[in-house]
Order: structure tokens, then sequence, then C-alpha cells
């Protein structure tokens, strides 16, 4: 039986709370400090709050500890572990190789963040070895390529992005933000050097496309992969959005939690959910009506051709329909959509800009903005990147999670008894351990005038405000032949209930390998020894102790200072595909002369490195 988790993102306690509620199995959430999402910090004791919440239905909370860590830091980041070791907390998301020795000896268990710049078999076996208990895999990765992780490496725990915003750089090796902005993406501080407008221009000057977002890719939206995924050995399935607000999280989660409940349902021997609980939603997800940049499957099928959104990296939404006739201060659109007062619309225009308006005024199928938009012409498609309906439902209670339970009623000797366990059809029974409740009470009994069974089935099922509700009452020893008050069958059902509580019997694993080399999960490795990312002297002594002979300081840290030829971004995107020039894909012969640079507006340019050996484009930042 394999334990299939959804894995929610948590700007603060209140989206944590409601992921939970609308069906995640785990939750991740970033603390005042040192997560790489420098603007989604919560204190400890929300975090505390959020755990207490979370294990009440046998869900999880994980924090990310996951940048690297300066010298200076090390005694608050040491302290801040054990504070959230406290707390409750699961399990920590770390990058820096300094945390886990410390890791080691609580009983937290350790997540090798997707900053660990994790793509091979060879980089999780080493992250096995040293007492990491799940990989956060890249997400540039394959089907196929995470399928040979998983036969290598069987027994760690394989974590997948399957929603949500890409990094067009390999997770832990984008220096860009660092190089042009003094903004750390491994400080939770990137400044989306990626969403930037660029010139391609050749080494003669030539422009090849300008003022494009090149760098800038759709989102990831994997639901329709997930049993695939499952199949291939991934074990928790993430979504990305640790900045998004909670519609988002409502959404996303309702819609990803339905979908891996259908393949538990279709694979009862083979899969079960890591929580416990079922949930009422009172609305229908739609992830187009959830900010997106338009979705891909990224890499998951080998490369594609869909992957960039060279127009705009802002959200455009679902697509609505297209102008059919203009008049004056408004126009009709030629579609099935339909619209409410307040809702935001968007275009590209002919200069490939991003133009938004909102509607002021709908008469059916014809919107009247508040400002006409200057170059809205008929036939523009129109995209709806804000719903106001949609929001307006998810402003109100929107789900109710419950975990069911089963009753088994009996006579005994001086009274009765009630004994309740859970009955959820998700989770497995090996996994979790539930302390089931055994009530008596006693009382003379007495043969009942007219039948019991409706009452005692009524009474017993009164489970009003509590977490769990009851699927199934047994009656045993022709219990309902006996008149029982309403007031002791409340009483019975009461006692089981408080006690009742949910206990997880999985222990951290700690197996360990002896797996010493480490220089050897990319050619740049050795080349730029910068991608190690050391920035204390603890990470530098792990490192050696575990056979790096050379080592250099991080990039942030001054580890590019001498060099002439820095590389700031590792990306499976390729401009040459993606523009129609791979000739080893069946592409156009390019025209251009190589080099190929990336140009910001400001005159700063970036060289382009084609290693087709590795289908990678790197990038590469001139002094």
């Amino acid at each position: 039986m394999r334990i299939l988790e959804l894995l929610a993102p948590a700007k603060n306690l209140e989206c944590g709370i409601a992921a939970i509620n609308h069906g995640a199995d785990a939750v991740y959430i970033g603390a005042s400090r040192f997560g790489a999402r420098a603007a989604a910090g919560n204190s400890v004791d929300e975090i505390r709050q959020l755990c207490e919440y979370a294990h009440l239905f046998a869900a999880k909370v994980y924090v990310t500890v996951n940048t690297i860590i300066y010298e200076n830091e090390l005694d608050d980041t040491f302290a801040l572990i054990d504070e959230l070791a406290d707390s409750g907390v699961d399990a920590l998301l770390v990058q820096d190789m300094a945390l886990i020795d410390k890791l080691s000896k609580s009983r937290l268990a350790i997540h090798a963040s997707t900053q660990t710049d994790n793509r091979s078999a060879a980089k999780v076996a080493w992250l096995k070895s040293i007492g990491c208990e799940r990989a956060v895999l890249a997400r540039e990765l394959s089907i196929c390529e995470i399928a040979t992780i998983h036969s290598s490496v069987p027994d760690m725990e394989l974590e997948v992005f399957v929603h949500g915003a890409l990094c067009v750089s390999y997770s832990g090796v984008c220096y860009a933000s660092q190089h042009c902005f003094n903004r750390s993406a491994n400080r939770g501080e990137c400044a989306q050097f990626c969403r930037l407008k660029f010139d391609l221009i050749d080494s003669e000057g030539k422009v090849i496309e300008h003022r494009r977002h090149l760098l800038s890719l759709k989102d990831m939206c994997l639901i329709d992969k997930m049993e695939a995924l499952a199949g291939a050995g991934a074990s928790s399935f993430k979504i990305e959005g640790r900045l998004k607000d909670v519609d988002y999280v409502k959404n996303v989660v309702s819609a990803y939690s339905q979908r891996l409940n259908k393949i538990v349902s279709k694979n009862p021997d083979k899969y079960c959910r890591a929580s416990l609980g079922s949930v009422d939603y009172s609305f229908e997800p739609n992830l187009n009506k959830t900010f997106n940049r338009g979705f891909t499957k990224y890499f998951l099928n080998g490369r594609q051709p869909d992957i960039v959104s060279f127009d705009t990296p802002k959200a455009m939404g679902e697509y609505v329909g297209k102008v059919k006739e203009i008049r004056g201060n408004s126009f009709n659109v030629a579609g099935t959509a339909s619209f409410a007062n307040g809702d935001g619309l968007c275009f590209i225009n002919g200069d490939h800009e991003l133009e938004g308006f909102r509607v002021n005024k709908v008469d059916g199928n014809r919107l009247y903005p508040f400002i006409m938009p200057v170059h809205i012409k008929p036939g523009t498609g129109l995209y709806r990147n804000n719903d106001e309906a949609f929001e307006k439902l998810l402003a109100h209670q929107t789900a109710v999670r419950k975990i069911p339970v089963k009753m088994i009623y009996s006579a005994t000797i001086n009274g009765f008894s009630l004994d309740i366990t859970l009955s959820d059809k998700f989770f497995s029974v090996e996994t979790w351990l539930a302390a089931s409740q055994h009530s008596t009470v006693q009382i003379d009994k007495q043969l009942a005038q007219k039948p019991q069974r409706e009452n005692i089935i009524r009474q017993l099922t009164k489970l009003g405000n509590t977490l769990y509700t009851c699927d199934d009452v047994i009656i045993k020893d022709d219990a309902d032949k006996y008149f029982i008050p309403s007031s002791v069958i409340a009483e019975l059902r009461r006692n089981a209930i408080e006690k009742f509580h949910i206990k997880s019997i999985k222990s951290k694993d700690d197996t360990l390998t002896n797996i010493r080399n480490v220089d050897f999960w990319q050619p740049e490795y050795k080349s730029y020894q910068y991608t190690y990312n050391i920035s204390n002297h603890l990470s530098r002594e792990f490192y050696q102790r575990h056979g790096l002979e050379e080592i250099s300081e991080a990039f942030e840290t001054g580890g590019a200072a001498n060099m002439s030829d820095v590389l700031i971004m590792q990306c499976r995107h390729c401009l040459r595909y993606s523009l129609g020039y791979c000739v080893k894909r069946g592409g156009m012969q390019p025209t251009w002369q190589e080099p190929l640079y990336l140009q910001l507006p400001d005159g700063r340019r970036f060289r382009l490195q084609f290693n087709c050996s590795e289908c990678q484009m790197n990038v590469y930042a001139e002094k």
C-alpha cells in the first residue's frame, strides 16, 4: 500500500487551515526567517496553532528553512529549529548542509528542498545517505526520469510539483537575481529576472526577438497526470504558491484533492491518502479561474513546445470568447461565457502587450468597461483573470472536513457499551493508529415497549460541531430490544468522542548508507564550485567530510568574484527549440551567428550556451 500526500502551500495560518479544510494531507509554511519566500514568514506560535489543527486530521506541517545560511545566522537558525521542533512541526525543508547534523539529532524529518537541485538518481541517493527522508524533485524532470530515480532509491520519499508557477532555471542554480539586483534566490529574495523583457541578439548585433519575455514560462498543471506520477514513484504532490491568497488555496487544493480521491478509489489495494477525513464542498473548483499564466505539463512527457509565455508574465486566466462588434463605449462577445459586473478581462494587443480592464456593466453578452481599452478590436481574444462571481463564492465557507467513524452499540451484563473506530475509506490502518474508544454505562435493562433502533441511531449520530461524522452504526446482541433513555445514549456518545484521537505510528527513518563522493551531479559543479552554495563553516566542513576536495564560497559570499565567465542560470527551457530552430528535433537551420545574447533594455547582456548533450541552455554573465 503506497501512501499518497497532497501538499499545499500556506502563506499564513489562515491559508494553512483552509488547505486542511479543503483536503490537503500536509501543508508547507515559512517561519519568520530562512524560508525561500522571504515575504511569507510566520511566527512560531502561528505555526504551533497550525500543527495543532492539522494533527486533528493526521495531516502534517512542514516548515521551510530552505535558504543558505550565513555564518552570523547559524545560532539564530539552530534556535529557530529547536522552537519549531517543540511546536509540533513534522519536518523541515532544508537547502544548507549545515543543518543536517543538527536535524539528525532531532525528531524532525529532513526534506531536501528543490533548492538542493535534485535532478538525478545519484543526487537523491546521496541525500538519502546523509539522512534525508524525502527529496523534492526538480520541476524539469520527465515521468521516465522520476521513475528511474524511484527505482534507484525506492525507499526515498519523492515529492513532485504538480501545480503553480515555474522557475526557468533549476532551483538552487539560479544566480541571476543576485547578480543583477543583489537579491538572492537562495535567500528567498528572488527579483524575478526571468519575467523581464529581453532582446535576443546574435554575435553580429542582429535582433532576432525584440522586447519579449523570453525566459517567462507558463504555469504547471499536472492534475491529469497524478496517477501516472504515482505509478512512477511520486508519493507527495506539491502545489506551488506560498505567496498566494486563501482563495487560490481553496480552489486549487479542492481540485487536486478530489482528483486524488478518485485515484485512490480506483486503486484501493494500491494507494491510500496520508491523512484522514472526507470533505463536503459547497462549490465546484475550477483551476482556470485562479491565477495562472496559462498551463503546461512542462517536461513531464519530454520536451514540448507549449511551455513559454513570451507575451506576458502576468495572469491571463480563462479564455472567454472573442470581441464581435464594437459600438461606442461597449462591445459584445462571441462565446458561451457569462459575465458579471466587476469582472477583470484582458487581451494581448498588436504589440504583444497585455492590456486589462474592468467591466462596469453587463447586458447579456454586451460589456461596458469602466474605461474603454484603446487597442481592442473585433476578433480580439478575451481572457478573464478575475471572475467576480467566483470570488464572491470563495469568500464564504466552501468546505467542511469531517473524519468518518463507525459506531458499534452493544448490550453488556450491567448496561450498554459503545465502540468507536475509524471508517475512512481513503486511509490505511497500517499507517495510522486510531485510539478506538470503548465507553460503557451501567443501567438496569428493561425490554422496550416500542422499537428503539431508530432512536439509538439518531442519538449516536448527533455529532454536531465535532470533527467526526458517523457513516455506520452497528447494533449487536439485540441491544435495541432494551429501552434506554436518549440522555444516556448521548452520554455514552460524548464520553467516547471526547477520548477519541488519532496518532501517527510512522517513525523517523534513520537508515543511512555510505555514499561519500559528492562530485558527480552535473558537469558544471566541477567548473563552478559556487554551485554547492556553501556560505558558512559548518556547510564547508560537512562537504569536506563527504569527500569534496575543492571548496569554494557561495555565489552570494564571493565565490564567483574572480571569474570572467559566470554561470547564472541552468535551464531545460531552450530558446533554440522554442523559436523553432532546434535542428536536432526537426527545426529550421538557424540563420543567426552564435553566440546569442539576452539583452535587457538598459543594455546589460547575457550569453547563451546551448549544451545539446545535456539538452540544456546555460546563461552566462560576462564581466
